[in-house]
Parts: structure tokens; sequence; C-alpha cells
């Protein structure tokens, strides 16, 4: 398990009541063409040396913009180069890459496991953390928090920061041109924020991800982003397939990156996302599938656990963008007892499943994941499942 380098906990004394408590990013900035902008909105740092971690891919196309932005504001950039897994592995050899390069900034690009990656290191470092998601395919660019794994893949533990990014830049341009498929995933992830706050909410004892009460802002800002992408995804999903960077994918990244993103860390989290970690536990699903796709059937699993009548609404939206309904669209049956029984006891091993309000067992979650899957292959026969098969290229 990844060690928490600072514990939510240590923000409370024993004994005090337990406050509500909302955490966000110093600036978010979103827009067409803002990457290039970088080195100016470096100003409010007054940073003189930025580390740039990246993937390879990532230093030959948005990297390139990023140290040409650098550049122009006369501040040094240090590539380094990200080997793909959120790990403590890959923590410790980026720090041993950069200690002595006299950096005062490091600045993140590249998806989720990047910009977590980068989050680490820079505390490791103790210096502020810039965040470049060039995807709005999660929603942990705002969050200061980092879901680890294993150098194979598998989520493990959470680190967590007192201090959330300094700064984050979404480029709406570069996400218009990546694959239909993340925005359709970020949805997902998404769409959990405003069922596992109002979870959070109705559980006296539900904690949110720094471990306090949720805030009413926070549970808002999840309704919020719930109607947005309601309203607006499958209009950004064409926008995205065209290449096209207008009204409706400015909202919904929007609402992918820093509504979800301050909705869910100080909204709090519940059984959507402790069974999308579980997913994790299950090879075939952790080799071919997104977080936010995992989150989705998580979400449809926590909306029938809570016999929410949003279940059916749910599957329908997320059968229109193109997420999965049910087992077989995460390469399951409903006969996989082996693997079921792996992703209930996984679950039921994460503490945020217990935020849920209600008593929870490994029976309520595995009959919830099955009824899941049920209204999941309804939905499918009703509604179809050509933006599935699209998404996902077959």
């Amino acid at each position: 398990m990844a060690t928490d380098l600072y514990s939510p906990g240590q923000i409370f004394t024993d004994g005090e009541s337990v406050p509500r408590v909302m955490i966000a990013p110093q600036r978010y900035i979103q827009g067409e063409g803002v990457i290039d902008h970088l080195g100016r909105y470096m100003s409010l740092l007054g940073s003189q040396r930025a580390g740039v971690l990246a993937s390879s891919r990532g230093h030959g196309a948005e990297g390139v913009r990023v140290m040409d932005s650098l550049r122009k504001r006369n501040v040094p950039g240090v590539a380094t180069t990200f080997n793909g897994e959120c790990s403590v592995e890959e923590v410790d050899y980026q720090v041993e890459v950069l200690k002595d390069e006299n950096i005062d900034c490091l600045i993140a690009v590249g998806g989720g496991k990047c910009v977590d990656t980068g989050k680490c290191i820079a505390y490791r470092l103790d210096i502020p953390v810039v965040i470049v998601p060039t995807l709005a395919s999660n929603d942990a660019p705002c969050s200061a928090l980092s879901v680890m794994y294993s150098p194979e893949g598998v989520q493990n533990g959470v680190e967590y920061f007192p201090n959330s990014p300094a700064l984050v830049v979404v480029d709406t341009g570069v996400v218009a041109n990546a694959s239909e498929r993340f925005l359709v995933a970020g949805m997902g992830d998404a769409m959990a924020t405003w069922y596992e706050a109002k979870a959070c909410l109705a559980n006296p004892k539900g904690r949110n991800c720094v471990g306090s009460r949720p805030t009413l802002a926070c549970a808002a800002m999840g309704e919020t982003c719930a109607h947005t992408l309601y309203e607006y995804g499958v209009a950004a999903s064409a926008s995205v397939v065209a290449n096209r960077c207008d009204d409706a994918l400015e909202r919904v990244v929007e609402a992918n990156t820093l509504i979800s993103g301050i909705g869910f860390e100080s909204g709090g989290c519940a059984a959507a996302h402790a069974i999308a970690v579980a997913y994790t536990h299950v090879r075939d699903v952790h080799d071919n599938y997104l977080h936010g796709e995992m989150v989705a059937m998580g979400t449809l699993a926590h909306l029938m656990m809570e016999e929410n009548q949003d279940a059916r609404k749910a599957a329908e939206f997320f059968a229109r963008v193109g997420l999965p309904i049910h087992l077989g669209q995460l390469s399951l049956t409903k006969q996989d007892n082996e693997d079921i029984d792996t992703v209930t006891e996984a679950a039921m091993a994460v503490p945020i499943m217990h935020n849920m309000p209600m008593t929870v067992t490994p029976e309520l979650i595995r009959s919830s994941i099955l009824s899941a899957h049920q209204l999941g292959e309804a939905v499918a026969r009703e509604v179809g499942d050509e933006a599935y098969r699209r998404v996902q290229g077959e």
C-alpha cells in the first residue's frame, strides 16, 4: 500500500467535531490555445526554473509548446520523461532525476497518472506543481491527492498532500483533438460526483477526501456537474469527433475537470468509486478499460444500491455517449462468479464504500452489481450499443 504522506485526519484533533472543508487549486485556466501562454501564467508563481514531466509522446507534442512558452518568458525548462505508471517506484526515480536540478516548480503535462505522479514528485521536492492535462478523461488535475498503483498497474493506495495544485491549465483545443473515448470516460468519472456527494451528505458518518464532512457548496457543484453532462454530453462527444472546440465541449471539459475535481474531493466518494477501484483487480478489465468506464459501471451499481430512480436515466445517458452499462461491455458476464466475487470483496475493503447511507454487506454489493447489469442489458436493447462500439473502436 502507498503510505499517506499527509493524512487527512491530521488536520483534526481528538474529540473535535468534524468540520466541513472545501479545497481547490489556486488558479484554473481553461480555453483553446491557453497552453501557448503557460509561460505568462507562470509569472503568478515567480518561477525561475521549471521541471517538465511528460511521457515520450507528450514531450514530442504538447511538451514542445510548453517549452516554447517557457522560453519566451526566459524560464529554463528541465524535461524528464514519465514512464507510464503512478507508482512509488516511479516517483522515487523521478525525484532522483530532478533533485539536483534546482527547479522551483514542476509542470506535469499529460493524462491522469502523469499528473498524479507530478503531484507526488513536487511534494517530495517541496515545490509547487502546475498541472497541464492533455485529456479530460478524469478529475485528477484539480485534486490534492494522487491515486497510487503498483508497477503492474493495480491500485494500491492514495497519497494526500497539504496543498492543491498551484495552477491548472486546460487547453480545450488539445482535448478536442484527442480520442472521443477519453472525453467520454471523463463523463463517466464526473457523473459519479453528484450521486456520491449526496450519499456522503446523507450519512452523518460520511467523510470527504480530506477526512471532513462534505460542504453544501461541493454538493451543489456535483449537481451542476451532473446537469451539465446530461444536457451537453452528447453534443460534446460530437464536437470531439469533429475536432471542434465549441461551447458544449467547453462546458463538459469544465464539468469533467474542475467541477468534478473539486466536487469529488470535497464532496466525497462512495460506492461508485469503490466498485471502480475493485474492477482494477480483474486483469481483463484493468488491461482494457479506462478509469471513467469502470466508474460508470460503479455508478449504476451505486444507484441500484440506493434504489435511486436516476439509475435508468444514468444508464440511458451512458449508452448514448458510449460508456459501458452492463458486464458484457467490460468483458465479463454474470456467470463469471470468481471475478464478480473478486470485485465484491475488493469493493467491500475500500473505506469509501462505507460512506453509503446504509449498512453495506458483500451480498448487497454483489446484488447491486448484478442488478445494474440487468438494467444495463435492458437499456442496451432499447437505446442500442452503437455509441459504445464507436467509442471502443469496434
